[in-house]
């Protein structure tokens, strides 16, 4: 794709999904910093810019919303795409609401999540 490796933040409060997620996201080459909610996930980006968020949306302490919306004001990680992975009701609007690229329902197949990774970070080598 790019001679350097493409950077990921993950950001997800379940424990175990998260380092799966991790590792194999990993195990097919990409930097990954990997966050269990909002307020983690914006000390991960303090000088350190991602090609794309993996993001859930219903966490502790800060959800995606309030994250996205901290994000922006902050104007961190503006150019990376976003990809939303949630359980939630009506995914496709919350979605919207968090201006995702793309979104995945939970529960999902990991290599549904590995295509959706490798067809956004694409996009983002295109459009660099």
């Amino acid at each position: 794709m790019t001679l350097r490796e493409r950077r990921i933040l993950l950001v997800e409060d379940d424990v175990t999904l998260r380092e799966t997620l991790a590792e194999v996201l990993v195990d097919e080459g990409h930097e990954v910093r990997a966050a269990a909610h909002g307020r983690d996930a914006l000390d991960q980006l303090d000088g350190w810019e991602p090609d794309l968020i993996v993001l859930d949306i219903m966490m502790p302490t800060m959800d995606a919303f309030r994250f996205r919306e901290r994000q922006r004001a902050l104007g961190i990680a503006a150019s990376a795409k976003t990809l939303v992975l949630s359980a939630t009701r009506d995914l496709e609007a919350a979605a919207a609401r968090l201006d995702a690229d793309a979104w995945i329902g939970k529960p999902f197949v990991l290599a549904e999540v590995v295509g959706a990774v490798d067809r956004l970070l694409a996009e983002s080598s295109a459009g660099a």
